[in-house]
């Protein structure tokens, strides 16, 4: 009488399959939730050690703490990255301000340079707000060396993916300046000199200290995203015009 065998392999082959959709599940909801906390994470790692020696305004204490606060604005940032939300346009990154536009400006365009960061003649536009191509001096705002404030914007992003010649990365530093560090502006062939007085980091809701006017000088805003690489909170970095 001949024997019969049964092979397991269709078996076999199921619990493969169903490993495998597992593992791809739980790697899916790995990535997913280092996309989430990534800002904060590298807030910890990278830039709270740095700021911890400023006198900083930082939105997260220096311990990690994590409220349902933080995590609604990690998620709503999360959702602006997917959102399709064009950062290219400064008028994108403060969602509750309303663009005012206030006619052709005098000044189309001027240079400026930060020595620290080496950053030298980066173009600044008055004309148009495509940050891939250039800085924005934001319509509204001050234009240097006039009384008031200007208000520049610039991208950021990962350290390890910064080009001092690339409009989408050249402000991924501007968290390393202090107070009394020099920002130059150059109109025409005529040098200004700006010196770093404060330095907070706000959320996007808040609008009124960024673009507040004071005509009592000439003062010089720039905004950044931070932590680098993500759109969470906003780097704000205020400076006067000193006399050279």
């Amino acid at each position: 009488m001949g024997k019969y065998y049964y092979k397991k392999g269709h078996k076999n082959y199921k619990r493969k399959i169903f490993r495998l959709i597992s593992l791809c599940i739980l790697l899916t909801g790995i990535c997913i939730t280092t996309y989430v906390f990534f800002p904060l994470i590298s807030w910890q790692v990278y830039f709270a050690p740095v700021f911890s020696n400023q006198s900083v305004a930082a939105p997260i204490p220096q311990g990690t703490i994590i409220s349902n606060s933080t995590l609604r604005s990690l998620i709503t940032d999360v959702s602006n990255n997917f959102s399709g939300i064009d950062y290219n346009n400064p008028q994108n990154w403060f969602p509750n301000f309303k663009f005012q536009k206030t006619g052709l400006p005098k000044i189309q365009s001027y240079t400026l340079s930060i020595p620290k960061l080496k950053l030298a003649n980066l173009v600044v536009s008055t004309a148009d707000n495509d940050l891939a191509k250039h800085l924005v001096n934001f319509g509204g705002t001050a234009v240097p060396a006039d009384k008031g404030n200007a208000v520049i914007f610039g991208h950021s992003t990962l350290p390890q993916l910064y080009d001092s010649k690339n409009y989408k990365t050249v402000f991924t530093f501007l968290y390393e300046l202090v107070p009394g560090d020099e920002i130059f502006i150059n109109i025409d062939n005529i040098i200004y000199k700006y010196v770093v007085e404060n330095i907070t980091v706000i959320d996007p809701k808040n609008t009124s200290s960024v673009f507040q006017q004071n005509y009592t000088d000439s003062f010089l805003t720039l905004v950044t995203c931070t932590p680098p690489g993500t759109t969470w909170k906003r780097l704000i970095i205020r400076t006067r015009l000193q006399k050279l």
